[in-house]
């Protein structure tokens, strides 16, 4: 009677224990509000960059102002249509630039930036994206006025000491030199 007993309470010790394992549930779950709050705020913070470019672009009636894919706005003060020729993936390429803010204020002029080397969507350099974009818009001896929005610009970070956070910029990219690679 005993075995009996013995063999039927370790076959279900066995049974009990053959159960597979349970994922562990979060002590506390979040719902993600943080994540779509934060692009609710971005998207209304691009509208506004927007609107006050747009603004600018309105007041000015002398210019041709065109719209990059990119999402910022440009336009020549110096246009060559003489050449087809447009920087492309490994062109190295010399130019100078200047950042300042939407009313004109110079944040960063062409002699502190110097004469710029830049080799197109391979370098490192520290080149906004806005700048990197427009770029890749110009032939060699153009000048073209950029509008970026913040996001496109110094963004979140800025400059230091020198422009804030979410700030547009205007920049005026002149394009020296386009060397093209044999890739």
């Amino acid at each position: 009677m005993f075995r009996k007993f013995l063999i039927v309470t370790l076959l279900a010790i066995a049974a009990v224990s053959c159960k597979s394992p349970e994922a562990r549930r979060p002590i506390k779950s979040s719902s993600g509000s943080f994540i779509q709050e934060s692009a609710e705020r971005n998207k209304k913070l691009l509208s506004q960059e927007e609107a006050v470019i747009q603004n600018i672009m309105d007041a000015d009636n002398s210019k041709t102002y065109l719209a990059s894919d990119s999402g910022f706005w440009y336009y020549y003060n110096v246009k060559d249509t003489t050449t087809a020729t447009y920087p492309k993936l490994g062109d190295a390429v010399t130019f100078t630039y200047n950042i300042k803010k939407l009313d004109g204020a110079t944040v960063l002029s062409e002699k502190e930036n110097g004469l710029q080397n830049y080799q197109i969507d391979r370098s490192n350099q520290e080149l906004i994206s806005g700048i990197r974009d427009g770029l890749k818009l110009m032939r060699a001896g153009e000048t073209v006025t950029f509008f970026f929005p913040s996001y496109k610009a110094y963004g979140y970070y800025g400059i230091e000491e020198k422009l804030g956070t979410n700030v547009p910029v205007q920049s005026t990219v002149s394009l020296k030199t386009i060397q093209t690679s044999e890739n």
